[in-house]
């Protein structure tokens, strides 16, 4: 049984940076293809990017890209979602998953078996 936990969130004003980081427990990550998303209150939870197994094939919703990085270390179990440039429109609760059965990164949210609690990213002037 895989947990993550997600770190890095805050308060930050327009224009700032941020990198968040998810860390995972009771298992490897080595195989597995991983994903950030976020959600605000009220929405439906949103993708953001997605890595493969490798770290080698990155994909990224149209709003973020230019902007967002996802990276990881699968020495270290983590993953990582490097945020610049935010915007009011970026503040929402981020989540991390995992995809247990697949090493490419897919924008399929269903696909991903293992999610952590969340860390809040709010953008405020």
């Amino acid at each position: 049984q895989v947990q993550l936990l997600e770190s890095g969130g805050g308060t930050v004003q327009p224009g700032d940076s941020l990198t968040l980081s998810c860390v995972a427990s009771g298992g490897t990550i080595f195989n597995s293809a991983m994903v950030w998303v976020r959600q605000s209150p009220g929405k439906a939870r949103e993708f953001v990017a997605a890595i493969n197994w490798s770290g080698g094939e990155t994909t990224y919703a149209d709003s973020v890209k230019g902007r967002f990085t996802v990276s990881r270390m699968n020495a270290k179990k983590t993953m990582y979602l490097q945020m610049e440039s935010l915007a009011a429109e970026d503040t929402a609760k981020y989540y991390c998953g995992l995809d247990v059965d697949s090493h490419s990164a897919t924008t399929r949210l269903t696909n991903y078996d293992y999610w952590g609690q969340g860390t809040q990213v709010t953008v405020s002037s």
